[in-house]
């Protein structure tokens, strides 16, 4: 007899649908997986004999037969433990020892330990919206995933029902009469953003607390060049206390990036402020794009939607540097290998931070800069051109001066500054309501030529930019993007000439 039941399995950052079949013939004893299967799902095969036998059951190879087992489809690789439920079941259903039906309707995922015990996967929102798509009425799975499951009822208003189980024997009385589990129903709570920090604590660099308001409001990339000491950290790590809180769709968009890479808080599976990463700068090119076998996000695609905290810029691999410059532009990166290809999202703000000289000291005004002229070139030139180009907003912090320092701090800063910020993002997201963007920095060309027009006055300022060099024609684009930007935080449709000059001014602040 030949029984099926439906799975799934994460290509990237999507669930694809699997069937599994189960054939038991008369034979010698014989337990066959085929369809592709990776190293962890061929040793499902001991797991199953041990649960099935652990729950009251007869396992595979208990008597004569021959036993295959099919997941299709055939050319896609199947990996992790998550397939051990449905091929028990499959099995299970195939031998005759379980009866139900309507199981064409059902969604099975999970991972059994030898006393047949379920224990968590990754991914579980992507497959809530796999069963989704595919009009699937149940998802049987693991207990401590039925609450990251549920939330596709709340993001998108689905009625898919999510049966989370404890153990084999649990799912197989279900299946039998129904009874056994009810459908998961509690509800999580959206929890307001809370942070521990605020921008006022930072003492001074108020031009640098300008720039950050203008990156978080139209989404550009920020560099902040200073001396040790000078708040380069601090005021990058104050960035998600200014950004708006995510959307529905955002949260359920970084959610799921997080539940497939295994990231979530089982106690409360759920994303809602957004993401700040900050790698060291030992990182590998595979951690911070994404790769590996099988390919998994990285860092970039981890901040999606949030903020990615490159510190100490110039001393990351020439490489890692390199490879972010399609990133940057595109908000997306492409990852190929001889049989996949994988596509990540990775639409984050970029802040850097440098110091001015190896040393860190050149410029200052009560320590000697030691480098010589030849050392600071090196330095600046790890960061190319291309790179450069596609940072919007450089900063030059000062020292602190005592004054600063012994100043009184301005407390909820950060809420005022988030103010003006969502009042510039209501703007744009009026602007590309029929678009697939939501901020400044992702407009195309046609975009730009349709909401960036300038007055004659500002024509000649960028005109003299562009004939001194100082202005590429990407370069040219990304000062009218934030000019843009500084409009809507004024809450002005035009671009007057006193905006377009305070985004030049932030892009010529670096010359490489």
């Amino acid at each position: 007899m030949v029984s099926s039941v439906y799975s799934g399995a994460i290509e990237g950052l999507k669930a694809k649908l699997i069937e599994i079949e189960a054939d038991i013939s008369s034979g010698f004893k014989r337990f066959d997986l085929v369809g592709l299967p990776d190293k962890a799902v061929e040793e499902s095969k001991e797991r199953i004999k041990s649960a099935i036998k652990s729950s009251g059951l007869k396992p595979p190879c208990s008597r004569a037969e021959k036993i295959l087992i099919n997941l299709a489809p055939a050319d896609l690789k199947k990996e992790g433990a998550l397939y051990d439920l449905p091929i028990a079941i499959s099995y299970l259903l195939a031998s005759k020892q379980i009866t139900t039906d309507n199981l064409q309707k059902r969604l099975i995922l999970g991972e059994l330990s030898l006393n047949g015990k379920l224990r968590p996967i990754k991914g579980a929102l992507s497959f809530s919206l796999l069963g989704e798509k595919h009009g699937f009425e149940e998802i049987i799975l693991p207990r401590e995933n039925a609450a990251e499951a549920s939330l596709i009822s709340l993001l998108q208003k689905s009625n898919i029902k999510i049966i989370g189980a404890d153990n084999l024997k649990e799912v197989v009385e279900y299946l039998e009469d129904g009874s056994s589990i009810l459908p998961f129903k509690e509800k999580l709570s959206f929890k307001k953003p809370s942070y521990d920090f605020d921008i006022g604590w930072i003492k001074g660099q108020h031009f640098a607390k300008r720039a950050l308001e203008i990156a978080a409001a139209g989404g550009h990339n920020l560099l902040m060049i200073g001396p040790p000491g000078g708040g380069k950290t601090l005021l990058a790590r104050a960035m998600p206390t200014i950004l708006p809180e995510l959307s529905p769709q955002e949260i359920l968009e970084v959610t799921n990036i997080y539940s497939i890479a295994g990231l979530l808080n089982s106690k409360y599976p759920i994303v809602l402020q957004r993401p700040f990463r900050a790698p060291h700068h030992t990182a590998s090119k595979v951690a911070i794009v994404g790769g590996g076998n099988p390919i998994k996000p990285g860092e970039i695609t981890l901040a999606h939607r949030g903020v990615l905290f490159l510190d100490e810029f110039p001393e990351f691999h020439r490489d890692v540097i390199e490879s972010l410059r399609q990133p940057l532009e595109e908000g997306s990166i492409s990852l190929l290998r001889a049989k996949q290809k994988v596509t990540f999202p990775c639409r984050f703000i970029l802040v850097a931070a440098s110091n001015p000289c190896p040393c860190g000291h050149l410029n200052n005004p009560f320590k000697e800069c030691v480098c010589s002229p030849s050392q600071i070139a090196k330095y600046r030139r790890k960061l190319s051109g291309p790179i450069i180009d596609r940072i919007d907003l450089f900063v030059e912090l000062p020292y602190v001066p005592f004054e600063d320092l012994i100043s009184p701090e301005k407390e909820n800063l950060s809420e005022e500054i988030r103010q003006k910020v969502v009042f510039a993002r209501k703007i744009q997201a009026q602007r590309f309501k029929k678009g697939n963007i939501l901020t400044n920095s992702e407009m195309g060309l046609s975009q730009i030529k349709k909401y960036c027009s300038l007055e004659e006055s500002g024509l000649e300022v960028l005109k003299e930019s562009v004939r001194k060099g100082t202005l590429s024609p990407r370069g040219f684009y990304r000062v009218l993007k934030v000019a843009r930007t500084i409009a809507d935080l004024e809450g002005s449709e035009k671009i007057k000439t006193s905006y377009l000059q305070e985004a030049l001014m932030y892009r010529t602040n670096y010359l490489v």
